[in-house]
């Protein structure tokens, strides 16, 4: 059977957007009861913890693994946006199964960033036939540690034979190839792991086997099992990259796999403020519906501004790949940590919007949203968890805060960045650093782009209010990056205050990232739909979200305000409109045009005014 080709509408704005979009749509619509997206079968699936093998092949049949292979290996990658989005929607469905299929990317990554020609193009063939990878890096007596891994390789006459087990897996036992980290050196240390990809059909008998699955809180359904290996030998040309580079080779891997993990929390976003939505349409409280109520009708537009803000860096990011690909350390990081976590913090909330039907796992929204709770919690776990992300930036400290003070961005790279509408060169992995020597441009550029503001706030093209927020982030960048310079670091024991402190610093750089993505798009996306159009005209979002962010790193004090002025944080309530014309359109909540399939929660009163006026 020839697989669908994805090839994005063209000519298009937002490419990515039209190609997520209509691969969604080729999903089928996720309320039909026969399609293997449809959520009370995947809560069915989710309760007796079974793989959801339908959804995986309905993903495999439309072609989605060709979208883990980069174009010159063979594949259909040419943007790492691209697969940001299709991950987006998949997410939005169901988060196992997102998780379950864009494994075979981890697996595959690092093949792509350290691997030869050849034994690229060779796994690209056997990813794009629907092989399925995964990526053993953690241990059950090491975790995380990756420099404490016991699972050894040692040198054969005709490669390698390995010896130990990895644990917590990803598709350990569904996949054919296993991507492992494994010490080549007796000593260990930095230059004492390699990378070996382990076809398991190649395998002597006997010499492997799987380990049973771990019983999770979340994602229930997916293959988190082990390998263990008894012997097995690998040839020579399963070495990925030189013998010791392993440790190098997963660091660099890891600045796109995070970056890709921000997909994963957007679709789960977009899923949980749609069904509190949808809720909050329909449900009646004090005699007036939910969303009326003025505590419910903010809550909701807090979720919707943060979802936002983080669609905002997760576009810069993902561009950033391409056009910033030397400040990815730094980028990656702080995107693995925001977006998950402010996600859960917006689930969380939406939880609480729903009251008890939240805990509900069959009677309400088909137990969907009590499942999307549950499966996110892991997205900010693997692939580096919050404090291996937080101390990533810590180690940066003195070279970011260098560069702010210099204001030293790559102007080209973060234009690129941040236009949506121009197209990103091809992804050079070489050009991928452990750190990044000259910072950080994204949150470099918030004094230019302050400066910019004001000039448009002079000609009344922002509001006063808009300009305020952004000098009062702009004190609060300024004074972090002092803090920061100020710090001292230490091999081991590093202080509480400089985790709040790398905390505070990715709020800031989401605060240039939101200004950076205005300032580049504000008259092409003002004259798109009137959902979006509305969203950027005089600044809207990035009033909102900048709201949102300054109220993050001063938790209680009403951002920009002084005495007698206006509560800043009442724009929250100019989202509502936006974002019902986006519930009822059945568009994505996001920044820009976004037209998925049905939408996953579908309004039950299409008749009714969305928005009651007073």
């Amino acid at each position: 059977m020839t697989k669908p080709q994805l090839v994005p509408d063209r000519p298009a704005h937002y490419a990515p957007y039209e190609l997520a979009g209509r691969f969604d749509r080729d999903l089928g619509d996720p309320h039909r009861r026969d399609l293997p997206f449809f959520a009370g079968r995947l809560r069915e699936l989710d309760a007796v913890e079974g793989f959801p093998e339908d959804a995986v092949r309905r993903l495999d049949e439309q072609g989605l693994p060709a979208y883990y292979v980069p174009a010159v290996h063979g594949g259909r990658l040419r943007s790492y946006e691209d697969l940001l989005q299709l991950v987006r929607v998949v997410a939005r469905r169901d988060l196992t199964v997102a998780i379950a299929h864009t494994k075979t990317y981890l697996g595959s990554v690092s093949t792509w960033v350290g691997g030869t020609a050849g034994q690229a193009r060779a796994l690209g063939q056997r990813v794009s036939d629907g092989a399925v990878v995964s990526w053993g890096l953690t241990e059950r007596d090491h975790g995380s540690d990756l420099l404490s891994g016991g699972l050894s390789a040692t040198p054969t006459a005709d490669g390698y034979r390995l010896d130990g087990e990895k644990w917590l897996i990803n598709n350990a036992t569904r996949s054919q190839l296993v991507c492992v980290l494994a010490r080549t050196a007796d000593g260990g240390g930095t230059r004492g792991y390699s990378l070996l990809l382990a076809d398991k059909a190649e395998l002597a008998p006997g010499t492997y086997s799987t380990l049973p699955a771990a019983r999770t809180h979340g994602i229930r359904g997916a293959d988190i099992s082990g390998i263990a290996f008894h012997g097995a030998e690998v040839p020579a040309g399963a070495l990925i990259g030189a013998e010791g580079q392993g440790i190098e080779i997963v660091l660099r891997s890891l600045q796109i796999t995070r970056t890709i993990c921000a997909a994963l929390s957007l679709g789960a976003a977009d899923r949980a403020l749609r069904i509190a939505a949808e809720f909050g349409l329909e449900h009646q409280l004090y005699g007036k519906r939910l969303i009326d109520l003025p505590q419910a009708h903010r809550s909701l537009t807090e979720a919707y501004a943060d979802l936002l803000a983080m669609e905002a860096v997760t576009l810069v990011a993902g561009r950033g790949v391409h056009a910033l690909t030397e400040e990815m350390s730094v980028t990656s990081s702080a995107v693995k940590y925001l977006v998950p976590s402010t996600v859960d913090e917006l689930i969380s909330s939406m939880g609480q919007f729903l009251g008890a039907r939240s805990f509900l796992s069959e009677e309400f929204a088909h137990g969907a949203f009590a499942k999307l709770e549950r499966d996110h919690r892991i997205v900010g776990i693997f692939d580096g968890n919050t404090l291996v992300n937080l101390n990533a930036l810590i180690n940066q400290f003195g070279a970011l805060a260098r560069g702010y003070r210099a204001e030293r961005t790559d102007t080209e790279g973060l234009a690129t960045a941040a236009t949506l509408t121009t197209t990103v060169p091809d992804f050079d992995p070489a050009r991928l650093d452990l750190t990044s020597r000259t910072g950080n441009s994204i949150a470099a550029s918030l004094p230019a782009g302050v400066a910019e503001l004001r000039k448009l706030a002079a000609g009344g093209e922002v509001t006063p209010a808009l300009l305020a927020l952004a000098e009062d982030l702009l004190r609060t960048t300024d004074e972090t990056h002092r803090q920061m310079a100020a710090h001292r670091p230490t091999p081991r024991d590093v202080p509480a205050g400089a985790f709040s402190l790398a905390h505070r610093y990715t709020l800031c750089a989401a605060a240039a990232a939101c200004v950076q993505v205005w300032l580049r798009n504000r008259d092409t996306v003002a004259r798109d739909t009137a959902a979006t159009g509305a969203l950027w005209r005089d600044g809207l979002w990035l009033e909102a979200c900048l709201s949102r962010l300054a109220s993050r790193l001063a938790p209680g004090v009403l951002p920009g305000a002084g005495d007698g002025e206006a509560d800043p944080t009442a724009v929250l309530d100019r989202l509502m409109a936006p974002l019902l014309d986006q519930y009822r359109t059945g568009e994505m909540f996001s920044l820009l045009p976004f037209r998925p399939a049905a939408p996953a929660a579908a309004p039950a009163h299409p008749a009714q005014p969305l928005l009651e006026t007073s």
